[in-house]
């Protein structure tokens, strides 16, 4: 199993006291404790880096660990520039990129960046899914493209990425829509459902999907979004990440741990939960520390380093530290 962590991108995350140049050092410590990945988030609501602007600047002073995106929002940018982007990072991080976007939701995190993007929210599923089989014609060298919301009878060569095909793409989401479209056309999935139980009937329905595509079950990726605080105190873990959700999502603890995957508590507790993650079918972890400030956020990046042996093991996994 993976265990990767998401870059703390957002402005209130990093200052004061800190600034963005400072995520290449949180980068670099998280290659040293052996974490498998660093992630980013996508947004035009809050302030923050932007995500492939990040993962340009921790490509080249970074040698092993991969770069993600969770999720990116195609819609937010044109089809044809985010594509030679992404072959960018690519190229620049020698293959170790991988793609998980969205479509967006409902509520704050849905129209709003539609409207600021000038794209219409309806179909966005559709769209993002031929947007997906824009980037790969193009990284696979075609000359043309012909689809219900983008058309070009004539394409120039595109900038290739590393890998022949290019990286791979993750779709988030757990709708019975999505966990269909995820079997048949993505190489992973990447939700946060609040319950183990969930994620174990949903990446049923994503290989079920896949089967009757014609693909190999195992062709997905089974990946995990989950939010993480280790404190001693159970209390103190809860009172910090309810400090962390009003911040981030302008929502208390409980409106969004309805919605969302925590792991939160004592170490042993934090370990319980990502066991019954990994027990479901998880074989990734992509891990967001909620902590408002980077002092924080190397807090329980060093935490989480210690934590990660003992929550895998029985599983028999591969974690940081134990390769």
């Amino acid at each position: 199993m993976d265990i990767g962590v998401f870059l703390p991108t957002g402005q209130d995350q990093w200052a004061p006291g800190g600034g963005p140049r400072d995520l290449i050092g949180f980068a670099r410590r998280a290659e040293e404790l052996g974490f498998s990945s660093l992630f980013v988030n996508d947004s035009l609501l809050t302030p923050r880096i932007e995500p492939l602007t990040m993962l340009a600047a921790v490509a080249p002073v970074t040698e092993r660990i991969g770069l993600g995106t969770g999720a990116l929002l195609p819609v937010l940018r044109r089809p044809v520039q985010a594509a030679q982007a992404l072959a960018s990072v690519d190229l620049l991080s020698g293959g170790r990129l991988t793609v998980a976007v969205g479509a967006g939701f409902p509520g704050r995190f849905g129209r709003p960046l539609h409207e600021l993007s000038q794209v219409p929210w309806e179909r966005r599923f559709a769209r993002l899914d031929e947007t997906v089989a824009l980037w790969r014609a193009l990284w696979a060298g075609a000359t043309e493209f012909h689809g219900e919301f983008h058309s070009f009878p004539e394409l120039t060569p595109a900038t290739r990425t590393f890998r022949p095909g290019g990286p791979p793409i993750w779709l988030g989401g757990a709708t019975p829509a999505a966990l269909a479209r995820t079997g048949r056309r993505y190489d992973g999935w990447l939700p946060y459902p609040p319950d183990p139980a969930d994620y174990a009937t949903g990446l049923a329905a994503v290989r079920r999907a896949a089967r009757e595509a014609g693909r190999a079950p195992e062709a997905v990726t089974p990946a995990l979004f989950v939010n993480v605080r280790i404190e001693q105190d159970t209390e103190s873990a809860r009172r910090a990440t309810d400090a962390y959700a009003r911040s981030n999502y302008g929502l208390p603890l409980e409106e969004v741990a309805q919605i969302q995957a925590l792991a939160i508590g004592s170490p042993d507790q934090v370990a319980a939960t990502l066991r019954r993650y990994t027990e479901a079918g998880a074989r990734r972890i992509v891990a967001r520390l909620a902590a408002l400030d980077l002092a924080g956020q190397y807090e329980q990046l060093e935490r989480l380093a210690e934590l990660l042996p003992s929550a895998a093991e029985p599983a028999g996994l591969t974690l940081p530290g134990r390769r």
